[in-house]
């Protein structure tokens, strides 16, 4: 287990692959950076470093109870990436992963060479979403993940997949209740990005599952619309991770964009 100590917490990290390009991977909710590990082992010998860690609250990082804003997940992931060396990187984010590419835009645009926002949206909660995320965060922390995980496997993946369904399902099911409840907590909080779209300057790729239930292809074409000179891709058959159920789609995508970086 590689890991780092920043911010006062300790980060567990994939560091492979050598040279200055460097990809840099966000893993979204309730998972871990092993949901990268097609994109970690295809970038890597392609000639890409690429780095993927565990958000705080999740996998192999420090779980830190409470709230855990988007803006914290952003300062844990420069603060890593400062003690690692690394300057200039392509980000890419899915879901709550690419919520905080968003607010790495925002925050640290200067550092970013190119992004990947995946099966995500840039608009702030509503009401209702407010209220649902922590009604979420109170029922992961009294009943656990289990019942959920088995409640949201089918959206998560198409049901047409079930070796990736099982793999995600393990994932939601190893996945520490009071971090993902935090992360929920934060996200409920979180800012409209909507002004930060057309900030963006570096290329960038948005793709999406067509089955994604979640952040459906209406929520990819709004950000594809307000981010200049970006692209869309929609992965056919794919739902809310089409980074692992349709790994080569994916990566050609991603291929292209860094292409352009």
């Amino acid at each position: 287990m590689t890991t780092a100590t920043v911010n006062g917490i300790t980060i567990g990290y994939d560091d492979e692959g050598a040279g200055d390009d460097v990809l840099v991977l966000v893993h979204g909710h309730p998972f871990d950076r092993t949901m990268w590990r097609p994109q970690v082992e295809h970038f890597s010998r392609a000639g890409w470093r690429v780095i993927a860690a565990d958000l705080r609250g999740y996998g192999e990082t420090t779980v830190v109870s409470g709230t855990t804003p988007l803006s914290t997940f952003a300062s844990d992931l420069a603060a890593l990436l400062d003690h690692l060396g690394v300057e200039r990187f392509v980000l890419g984010g899915l879901s709550m992963g690419g919520q905080i590419v968003l607010e790495c835009a925002r925050t640290f645009p200067e550092r970013l060479r190119g992004l990947v926002l995946a099966d995500t949206f840039a608009q702030a909660e509503t009401e209702e979403g407010r209220r649902a995320r922590n009604d979420m965060a109170e029922r992961l922390l009294r009943e656990g993940m289990a019942g959920y995980a088995i409640e949201v496997r089918w959206k998560m993946v198409a049901p047409h997949n079930p070796v990736v369904a099982e793999f995600v399902s393990q994932l939601m099911h190893n996945a520490p209740p009071e971090g993902a409840a935090a992360a929920l907590r934060g996200r409920a909080e979180r800012p409209d990005y909507t002004e930060t779209l057309a900030t963006i300057t570096v290329p960038t790729l948005v793709i999406v599952g067509s089955d994604d239930e979640y952040t459906p292809v209406g929520d990819a074409e709004y950000m594809h619309e307000r981010v200049p000179g970006s692209t869309l891709v929609v992965v056919e058959g794919a739902a809310h991770m089409p980074n692992l159920e349709r790994p080569e789609v994916f990566n050609r995508a991603v291929e292209d964009l860094l292409a352009q970086t």
